[in-house]
């Protein structure tokens, strides 16, 4: 993967009271940042997918391509400082959250190889809709079965949630994002892939 923005930071400790009613609706619910996060890249596999094919998209495609690995970049990084850790001391059978650090590594190792090509090398195509299989199937598994246990499990979702949402800003700080949708707005796409692109190479 490339360097995630903030690999050397120190894990923020995160306290975990009981999980209260008014957790699941709070804005900042750890799992409904990472279900609003899977959406997001779901929809930029979607995109790229309906562009295969097509002549003269290149740029269109590369700018899908660095904006998901540098957003997936980010939430890998969420899950592993912040997420992972509360949920393995809340829930007994961590079998889930070693599978999802191993496809973390994989991912990685597939966003690193795209971000040393380019949309008319062989293969480019190939390696992120691998990418995107790949994810999906992590995705589904995080939202069909380990989400459910942490929902009924103690952790206090609406904490973690908010303290996941401070450390989501600083990394898209460091990566040069300036809000939430800046991905998703055509006047800023090129200076989100340019960012993106200094950042994955």
């Amino acid at each position: 993967m490339p360097k995630t923005p903030a690999s050397a930071s120190t894990t923020k400790s995160t306290k975990r009271p009981a999980r209260g009613a008014a957790s699941k609706k709070s804005t900042f619910d750890a799992l409904r940042l990472l279900t609003d996060d899977h959406k997001k890249v779901k929809k930029m596999f979607d995109e790229f997918e309906k562009l295969r094919g097509k002549e003269n998209v290149e740029d269109r495609k590369q700018l899908l391509v660095e904006t998901a690995c540098a957003e997936l970049t980010i939430h890998t990084q969420l899950e592993e400082e912040m997420f992972y850790p509360a949920a393995r001391e809340a829930i007994a059978q961590t079998d889930l959250l070693d599978e999802a650090t191993v496809e973390h590594a994989v991912a990685r190792q597939l966003i690193t190889e795209l971000a040393a090509m380019q949309p008319d090398d062989d293969l480019y195509d190939a390696r992120f809709t691998v990418l995107g299989e790949y994810i999906r199937h992590h995705i589904e598994e995080e939202e069909k079965e380990l989400f459910p246990k942490i929902r009924k499990s103690d952790i206090d979702l609406a904490e973690l949630g908010a303290e996941m949402q401070e450390r989501k800003l600083e990394l898209r700080d460091e990566l040069g994002f300036t809000a939430e949708d800046e991905d998703e707005e055509e006047n800023q796409h090129e200076r989100t892939r340019t960012t993106a692109r200094r950042h994955l190479h």
